[in-house]
Formats: structure tokens, sequence, C-alpha cells
């Protein structure tokens, strides 16, 4: 999947260091007193560069807290003010960027459950044409990259370049440890399709919970993403949205103190110790390509004998089997059970793909 999204860089908010960009804040906005309190909490951090609050809440249903709305923007402009915090705040249709702009916010950024709609998306952009200020885009609600860089594409036609991305996980119909599982692939295939976009991970709203928040944070670092937006409030236990997900202040600036910020990408490039280990991996990927496609030249003889005899493609029994048996020789070796059977199952709908192909081509079509 190509794009052709140009991208200005922030330098506002990434230092020329590498260091991650934090940036912390309540869910929501509730009163002023609290913006305030737990906007200077963090600002005596001295690690953080960003506040954020959510004044327009979309809830599932109707008659929870939605927000206290363009009330908490004059709040906003005093934590600006009060603090050295940029600030930034969410925006979920034109009226919202309106009066965002008018009190002088920082950053906006669009929400998962806007980024999944490409209408409110476009609306959004044309409010923003023209307009100069940094906006972070959500990952959309289930894992879909192309809607991802769509609302990024978006953004960019109207001339919107400070663009950030946001991965805050994704919706899981299945339980998990976390509330979005990250889905790691999928952040990182956007970083390899636009390598210049910054990329920041909420560990909030991927974990749903603070007991997890240190390890996710840090692992997002240790993948290379650009900063962490983080869930904080100066009384979480009285919140009124997602509570569970929201570290003390005193906590915030523990977790931030101990993450462990390793080097960057390129910063190895003449490590003969570390390039050594790459070329050997190299060599091995260069096997298995070659004994996956020696593999499935097999499949193929094994479809057209399947042909020739009138054979079903599916043999159930038989793959039971190379499941069970390759499950526990992987096992053996120290292999995660979930990931054999995750690459078994890829190689298993490639053989049935090519399998079929022979089935259903005709002595014709071969030229027999």
């Amino acid at each position: 999947m190509g794009t052709d999204i140009k991208l200005e860089k922030i330098e506002s908010l990434f230092s020329m260091e590498g260091k991650p960009l934090i940036i912390g804040g309540p869910c929501s906005a509730e009163s002023e007193f609290q913006i305030l309190q737990t906007a200077k909490a963090l600002d005596a951090c001295n690690q953080v560069k960003v506040f954020r609050a959510g004044l327009w809440k979309p809830r599932t249903r109707p008659n929870g807290f939605e927000g206290v709305g363009a009330k908490g923007l004059p709040w906003m402009q005093r934590v600006r003010k009060e603090t050295s915090l940029l600030t930034a705040v969410e925006v979920a249709k034109p009226s919202h960027v309106e009066k965002v702009l008018k009190h002088d916010i920082d950053i906006i950024w669009l929400g998962a459950r806007t980024t999944t709609n490409p209408f409110s998306v476009q609306e959004i952009a044309e409010s923003l044409r023209g307009v100069d200020i940094p906006v972070m885009i959500k990952n959309p609600l289930h894992a879909d990259l192309k809607l991802w860089v769509g609302a990024m594409e978006r953004l960019n036609s109207v001339g919107v370049e400070k663009l950030i991305a946001i991965h805050r996980g994704f919706y899981a119909h299945h339980k998990t440890p976390f509330r979005n599982p990250p889905l790691w692939e999928i952040p990182i295939e956007l970083r390899r399709i636009i390598p210049d976009l910054p990329i920041l991970v909420d560990p909030s709203h991927i974990c749903g919970n603070t007991a997890l928040i240190p390890y996710l944070s840090q692992k997002a670092l240790d993948l290379e993403m650009n900063g962490l937006m983080i869930e904080a409030h100066f009384d979480p236990d009285n919140a009124l949205s997602d509570a569970f997900q929201q570290l003390r202040p005193d906590e915030f600036k523990k977790m931030i103190d101990d993450l462990v910020i390793r080097k960057f990408n390129g910063v190895s490039l003449n490590d003969s110790a570390l390039n050594a280990l790459r070329d050997e991996i190299d060599r091995l990927d260069d096997q298995l390509i070659q004994i996956l496609a020696q593999r499935l030249e097999i499949v193929e003889e094994i479809g057209r004998y399947k042909k020739e005899k009138n054979l079903t493609i599916l043999q159930l029994e038989r793959w039971n089997k190379v499941i069970s048996e390759r499950v526990k020789s992987g096992e053996a070796l120290g292999l995660n059970k979930d990931f054999m059977e995750q690459i078994l199952r890829i190689i298993h709908e490639e053989s049935i793909q090519k399998q079929n192909v022979i089935m259903n081509t005709s002595r014709k079509d071969t030229g027999e």
C-alpha cells in the first residue's frame, strides 16, 4: 500500500536528541480545579510537554458523562498561561474545530470513532483548510490500516502536513489482557509505508488499567515509537470517565522516570557485532524462503495427484495431525504455540489456494 503523504517536521514537539514526546492529562476535563491541579502536577515532572484533556466525549450509550464541552476551553487556556505545557484537545466535528482554534489550543486530535468515519474526517479536514496546526489521528476502532492512512490522506489533501499518528489499540471480540489489544504489526507497517510519520502510543486505552501501563509504555519505546499519550488525573478514584486507566501524577512521574530510553534506529549502523547477527538473520531468512518455495512445489504436485484421483482438497484428518505434530515440535524448541499455529495456518491457506487453482484448471487451459 503506497501513499504520497507530505509531512512537515514538528520541531516544537520532537527533539533532535530522539527523546520521546510525552503527553499527559485526564481522560475528561471535569472542572477548572481538576484541570489546573493535574496540569501543574504533570508540569512539575519536567518530562511532559503536552497537556491533554477530552472536552467532548463520544459515549457508546446516552445519559453518560459526555464532557463539559466548550466550557472547558478557558480552563485549557489557563493551563497554557500558568504552566510550560502545550495543550491538546479532541475534536469530532467542524464546530469543535472552530471553538478550539478561537481559544488558541496548540494541538488537536481525532479519536478512534471519528477516524472510523470517512465522512466525519472529510468534514473536519475541510474546516482545517489553510490552518497551520498539528493534528494527531488515532487509529480506527478495528484493525484497518487503510482507513487509518485514509484519514491522514484526507487531512493532507487540504494542506495539513503536521501529522502525528496515535496507536491506541484495536477492538477485540474475544477476551484479552488488554482493553484494546495493540496488534503491533499494524503500527509497524504504518512506520514502514510512511517512515517520517511520528507515531505515539496510547497505553491507557490499550491497557484499560493502570497496572499494565508501565509494561506497555516500555514496549512502545522498545519498538521505536516516538512517544506516549498517557492519561493522568489528580484524583482518579473519583474521575467521571475511565477511572481505572488514569494514573495519579506521582505514579505518572515514577513510571516515566523508570522508562529505559534505548538508542533509536540508525545509531548502531556501524555496530559490527549487531551487523553480524543481522547478517545471520538474513542468511536464515533466505533459507526459509527457499524451503517455503520447495514446500509449495510439492503442494502443487499433491494438487495434481488429487485431481487425477478425484480426491477432495481438504483432508481434515491429515491437517489436524500436521497442526498437532508441528506445534509440539515447535514448543520443544521453545517456540510459542500461538505463533506456530498462526504460521501453519498461513502456509495451509496458501497450499489450499494453490491446489484449488489446479483443481479448477482444465486440460485445455494447461495445453494438455
